[in-house]
């Protein structure tokens, strides 16, 4: 049985929630401010967590980074903004999914349930390897020459989903609807900064690429570094 916890402030909200997910088979805990959510995150280790953005006691975001810095639980940020740098900003900081308040039941209990589904095929996948990077979804990370290579959440995510279709041209719009789950509208600019970043930590640029080539008007592809 999926174990949620839900942190919201709102007790008319979080009752709703308990008792709708509850009904579908659920075992569910909720917390009411940020520090019990952590520590009952911590503690009790639910497959999923709800996590409000807007709790009283300390920003969503900064718990949300709190929360990754120890444990690696799918989360799912519920938020009351709907403007695409908030997002980006929460997903880049490490939320696996988003909801804009309101929303119904059925619709978290959908986002739940692809979470789940993504963290079951992320623990199974192999690791995999091109050249001399070697990426590994269980673990969450990658090796570069024998060097652990320091990624942030949205980082290991972006060359993980490159490194699983090697040799393919990903495009932009794609990398935003599977890797930041932006399906509709998202900014090019995103996909560049993060890209941007990705390559100096793999040792190349744009102009001289190792691992990551640029199709001009097209996309990104991984691919095995030439001799």
């Amino acid at each position: 049985m999926p174990q949620v916890l839900i942190v919201e402030d709102d007790n008319q909200i979080r009752t709703s929630l308990v008792r709708a997910l509850s009904e579908q088979g659920h075992a569910v805990s909720s917390a009411h401010t940020a520090m019990s959510g952590l520590r009952q995150a911590v503690e009790d280790r639910p497959h999923v967590v709800v996590l409000d953005l807007g709790l009283p006691d300390l920003d969503g975001r900064e718990v949300l980074r709190m929360l990754r810095a120890v444990s690696r639980v799918p989360v799912i940020v519920a938020t009351a903004r709907d403007d695409e740098e908030e997002i980006v900003r929460v997903l880049d900081a490490g939320a696996d999914d988003y909801l804009i308040k309101p929303f119904g039941a059925a619709q978290l209990e959908a986002r739940i349930r692809a979470v789940l589904r993504r963290a079951t095929e992320q623990e199974t996948s192999p690791s995999i390897t091109i050249g001399g990077l070697t990426v590994s979804p269980r673990a969450r990370e990658a090796v570069l020459d024998g060097v652990t290579l320091d990624l942030s959440p949205k980082e290991f995510d972006l060359l993980h989903h490159l490194a699983a279709r090697h040799g393919e041209v990903v495009t932009k719009r794609d990398l935003l609807t599977e890797v930041w789950r932006v399906p509709y509208g998202g900014a090019d600019k995103t996909v560049d900064v993060h890209l941007s970043w990705l390559r100096r930590k793999l040792g190349e640029t744009a102009q001289q690429p190792r691992y990551l080539h640029t199709v001009r008007g097209v996309g990104v592809k991984l691919v095995v570094p030439g001799p």
